[in-house]
């Protein structure tokens, strides 16, 4: 994800966490420290990496009950309204992708479980204003158990959405069911941003975009999928294409960015084999900068996924899913072609109004 970086490895997943996760950290000790200083500063900072730190265990706790079902989770990423867990697919079969979705509320019930045993107050009148570690303990369980209820709203992209769409999969086909959960969503979304405009509440605003946007992602995403199902990376693959050297100055891709209709370009060795990738902004930001007789191969993308042209549509989809593009290769591993998120888009649009 853009403007995000490593933490490291946990459990097969790596850790990330988002740039503005840390205005979020910087927003809540300003503004704690104007209302009761540095202790009221520090005790809220703790507060939300505590509570983020469930967040993460949240998520980990989908990731590991998709590992049971075979699929792998890349990343986790940390954001300012949450995580997300980026798995390589969910499971079609409605008992699994059910179990997968209540993994995350689980962790968090148990989290407020184990913070009542081990003291936290139950003290409603003290989560606002903690003063013991008692009363944070408890204001930390009262949010894991609020996570959990929220997370289970039957609406896209929460986990009870989820739920729903695994439901309504066992008695109609997987793309209405969708497209119902994210319609859920959409009105959930709706819901929140009226609150968040009615009370001033700009976390709740930023969570309802998210959600609509989200839900309606979704809801593509599986539309696509199923168009996809039975065609290759034949079926979406530009052969007709200009391509670089490594030694190019960038000055020679901009004559050929002009003169073509591409937005990126392969960038081949002499014997036809990918060496990387140059996107159109990775070009615009070197000229700007004046880099015009920079070698292309400073520039260009080199983790690019290759297939051969008999792969499924879906592992393209899958690996546009990190890349700017997929090559096409021969058993030699010669470029044949490529395609982009925009020509699969193009390819769906076409086969869905057939």
């Amino acid at each position: 994800m853009t403007w995000s970086f490593p933490l490291g490895r946990l459990l097969g997943s790596e850790l990330r966490v988002h740039a503005t996760f840390f205005l979020l950290l910087a927003w809540v000790a300003v503004a704690a420290y104007a209302e009761g200083g540095a202790q009221a500063a520090l005790t809220n900072t703790v507060f939300i990496l505590s509570l983020f730190a469930c967040v993460i265990a949240h998520e980990y706790g989908h990731a590991l009950m998709a590992r049971r079902y075979g699929i792998a989770t890349p990343d986790i990423t940390l954001l300012p309204i949450g995580g997300m867990a980026r798995m390589e697919n969910m499971p079609e079969k409605p008992a699994q992708e059910i179990a997968v979705a209540l993994a995350g509320p689980a962790v968090n019930v148990v989290i407020w479980g184990a913070l009542i045993v081990f003291g936290a107050s139950t003290d409603m009148g003290a989560l606002t204003e903690p003063g013991t570690t008692a009363d944070f303990l408890g204001r930390l369980a009262a949010v894991n158990l609020f996570l959990a209820v929220f997370n289970l709203i039957p609406a896209f992209p929460m986990d009870g959405g989820r739920v729903l769409r695994a439901a309504l999969s066992s008695v109609m086909p997987r793309v209405r069911a969708t497209r119902i959960a994210a319609t859920a969503g959409q009105i959930a979304a709706f819901l929140f941003g009226l609150a968040g405009l009615a009370s001033g509440n700009l976390i709740l605003l930023l969570i309802a975009v998210f959600i609509f946007l989200a839900a309606q992602a979704e809801s593509n995403d599986v539309a696509n999928r199923d168009i996809a199902k039975g065609l290759t990376l034949r079926d979406a693959v530009i052969t007709s294409f200009e391509s670089l050297t490594p030694s190019d100055p960038m000055h020679v891709a901009g004559q050929s960015l002009i003169r073509t209709t591409q937005h990126e370009f392969p960038v081949l060795d002499t014997d036809g084999h990918l060496e990387g990738f140059l996107t159109r902004q990775a070009l615009f930001t070197a000229m700007a900068e004046g880099r015009n007789t920079q070698a292309v191969a400073d520039a260009m993308e080199t983790d690019i996924p290759c297939l051969p042209l008999k792969a499924p549509l879906e592992d393209a989809l899958n690996a546009l899913m990190e890349a700017p593009a997929v090559a096409a290769i021969d058993t030699n591993g010669r470029v044949l072609g490529y395609t982009t998120r925009e020509n699969v888009g193009e390819v769906m649009v076409l086969r869905g109004r057939k």
